[in-house]
């Protein structure tokens, strides 16, 4: 029977040894699949220790797919495999016996829960499906969280510059998508650790008068609201028709990305108030979240929403609101914020995190 890591049972480890183990050409060497789920997209990669020394892992071969569009993560992860058949790495088909995974949700038994992934996850259904002798489980934003100790300033845009140097410290990473994301890097030597959070189920505190009101038609819903409840694409969506209602006016907009594509070309009034009670609410929750880890290495905002709308996040209340902490305005002008694009960034995690689980086995 195949081995399963649940990332939350086991210390995360740094790179360095990981990628040294791998130079050596032995037979661990071998390239393995990487996953990084969402409730939107599946990141995929054909991944292999370093190559050229810059990262850990080198990815191969990649492919993201739209989650809507498959029946399951085992379909998408056997189509994946079945395109390396039309390019260079054909061959790596028939040895594949390794994957890591990085899912929103957490492991239960032998399925991955989470009620934003339109279908089920068997971890059984995708060894046996697969024929994967090893198969690891992380959570995405702890992948991403993992890949955070590789990005190279050139590859995120700064959204508030610090007045220090930069210091090193517990590095914040989160973001919206279809949830809200959260994890911390926490550097050590000789290796690092991610601090798992579940910080998008932190009680939604309003800071207007209007977020008041808000919040007072979410709670008519459910008795626990949460920042996911309004910051995510769902909770976009939410913002637009409780603001609908308070306007008095038709739900003229359907989905996250009409109500992002109206407020930014200014042609409804709703969504264009709705994206900015997102960016003051975001803004605020992450204040919140840097004072509360310590995060004085910085925070990396990534998510699919952001890149989309950094121009209109600029302009809004996010860097008012960030600060807006009183007595520990200070310290959070010490603290960078800044925007990645997720890009193949979870594939890394999850495959440098597995890597190093199997040098510290």
């Amino acid at each position: 029977m195949g081995e399963i890591a649940n990332q939350r049972h086991a210390p995360e480890r740094s790179s360095t040894a990981a990628a040294a183990s791998f130079s050596n050409g032995s037979a661990s060497n071998e390239p393995f699949l990487a996953a990084d789920v969402g409730g939107t997209h599946a990141r995929i990669g054909l991944v292999v220790g370093s190559i050229d020394g810059k990262r850990p892992v080198t990815v191969l071969h990649y492919h993201r797919y739209s989650c809507a569009d498959w029946p399951s993560l085992t379909a998408m992860l056997h189509d994946f495999v079945e395109q390396l058949a039309n390019t260079p790495h054909a061959s790596a088909r028939k040895r594949l016996e390794r994957c890591a995974v990085a899912c929103a949700g957490y492991v239960l038994d032998d399925a991955i829960i989470n009620e934003n992934l339109p279908w089920p996850v068997s971890i059984r259904d995708i060894r046996d499906g697969l024929a994967i002798n090893r198969l690891a489980v992380i959570n995405d934003f702890e992948a991403v969280a993992y890949a955070a100790q590789f990005i190279d300033a050139s590859e995120a845009r700064p959204i508030i510059e610090s007045t220090q140097p930069p210091t090193e410290g517990p590095i914040l990473v989160m973001g919206p998508g279809t949830g809200l994301g959260s994890a911390v890097l926490l550097p050590g030597k000789p290796r690092v650790h991610v601090l798992a959070t579940e910080a998008g189920q932190i009680s939604l505190a309003p800071g207007t008068e209007r977020e008041i009101e808000i919040l007072r038609l979410f709670k008519r819903e459910r008795s626990h609201v949460s920042f996911e409840d309004a910051l995510s694409g769902p909770g976009l969506l939410k913002l637009y028709r409780a603001l609908c209602e308070l306007h008095g006016t038709p739900v003229c907009l359907l989905t996250p990305a009409e109500v992002t594509g109206a407020a930014l070309a200014g042609r409804d009034a709703a969504a264009v108030e709705a994206l900015q009670v997102f960016c003051g609410l975001l803004g605020s929750f992450v204040g919140d979240l840097v004072l509360l880890y310590g995060a004085c290495g910085g925070v990396y905002l990534a998510g699919g929403i952001l890149p989309q709308i950094q121009p209109f996040l600029l302009a809004s209340t996010f860097t008012a609101r960030y600060f807006d902490k009183g007595v520990m305005r200070a310290y959070l002008q010490q603290v960078s914020v800044r925007l990645i694009e997720h890009g193949q960034l979870g594939v890394i995690g999850a495959a440098s995190w597995f890597l190093d689980e199997r040098q510290g086995a």
